[in-house]
């Protein structure tokens, strides 16, 4: 038998001042992509319903581990058709309680259709299959009823089980209904009304807000005015009947924007996402390891003849210790992420070595940007 030990060794950094500027990457977007307007934001929607036609899939009725709240709302509801029944004598393994949630958006009006989205509350196995009966969904500042929820339940999930054992692809407590919601009255969105209104950045940066203020000035004079990083003030001119005409003049118009040098990994994927104007300084990467294998060998002992002694059993390790050769990359000046990543390549490494090379970059000051880990 034979167990490895791999230790990664330490990576060994040098890094020098780049010798010229790096060059920063810009993209031409729409307005309308950059910001939204104040005070019409969307409105997340809450309710709570019942799921029916499971195949014995529901919350459990009886028992510690049971959901009773189900079996009462079932009561609840056939009370409601003059139906009087009572809640001990009720089985629920085709029903599940579930919390229905959805986002209104500012501008829906009543009648618009919504996406739902369905959540198991209680024990069930599988929402698969089921129906959800008509919900209201409020806002829970207000406790005001917005839309109307009921349909068709779509999991995309895959639930099969025989004698004890069982499978499962996706995942099944949670479900949506495309367009399973219907607005009963809109969010009245007042800052159409008004004659001033506010732009907010969906990302804040004062060089964007800055350059968005001026391409709104050059096509509007003097409408425009930078409060902070992530809010512009828009006054309507006179030229202009209404804010909603205002807010079509100014969302087509293009604005240069600047965009962050940043790179972004996902450790527990191995992924790696860089901009194209993350730049590098003079670096020199070291990059080797040391394999520690330890050879565990088993013997037995015999006693000898007529000895009455015991036999006995052990093992014995047999340690080696092997070191790879090492293997070294050197940079040029305002190398750009993706130079790096070819280079890296090139030494046959893994993505997580790939992440710790970053990371330790990142350490040294060499990475001329931002370094996001999630």
């Amino acid at each position: 038998m034979r167990l490895y030990i791999t230790i990664i060794t330490a990576l060994f950094v040098l890094v020098t001042l780049p010798r010229e500027a790096s060059a920063q990457t810009e993209a031409t977007v729409r307005l309308k992509d950059l910001v939204t307007v104040s005070g019409n934001s969307p409105m997340p929607l809450t309710g709570y319903g019942i799921v029916v036609g499971l195949d014995r899939t529901g919350d459990r009725a009886r028992g510690q581990r049971g959901s009773p709240y189900t079996v009462q709302s079932i009561a609840n509801m056939l009370e409601r058709f003059g139906i009087t029944v009572n809640p001990d004598m009720l089985a629920a393994r085709n029903t599940a309680a579930v919390m229905v949630t959805a986002t209104l958006d500012p501008y829906s009006g009543p009648g618009s259709a919504v996406d739902v989205t369905i959540a198991s509350l209680g024990d069930a196995k599988s929402l698969s299959g089921g129906v959800l009966l008509q919900t209201p969904l409020v806002d829970v500042r207000t406790n005001a009823v917005y839309a109307m929820a009921q349909g068709s339940i779509s999991t995309g999930a895959v639930l099969a089980s025989a004698s004890g054992s069982s499978v499962r692809v996706n995942h099944s407590n949670t479900g949506r209904i495309p367009g399973g919601g219907i607005v009963t009255q809109g969010a009245n969105p007042t800052a159409m009304q008004a004659d001033s209104l506010g732009l907010l950045l969906r990302r804040p940066d004062f060089t964007n807000a800055s350059r968005i203020a001026d391409a709104i000035n050059a096509a509007l004079p003097g409408s425009a005015t930078v409060r902070h990083a992530g809010l512009i003030s828009l006054t309507r001119p006179a030229s202009i009947a209404s804010t909603p005409e205002l807010l079509a003049t100014v969302e087509p118009l293009s604005v240069t924007v600047d965009v962050p040098a940043r790179v972004v990994i996902n450790e527990r994927t191995g992924t790696i996402v860089s901009g194209g104007n993350v730049r590098i300084s003079e670096v020199m990467v070291t990059y080797g390891s040391v394999i520690i294998s330890t050879q565990v060998d088993p013997f037995v002992s015999q006693p000898g003849a007529f000895s009455q002694g015991e036999t006995v059993a052990g093992t014995v390790g047999t340690p080696e210790v092997s070191e790879e050769g090492t293997r070294s990359v050197v940079l040029d000046p305002t190398t750009d992420v993706n130079d790096l990543a070819a280079a890296l390549n090139n030494l046959g490494l893994t993505a997580r070595d790939v992440i710790a090379i970053f990371q330790t970059i990142d350490r040294a000051g060499a990475l001329q940007g931002e370094l996001v880990i999630i």
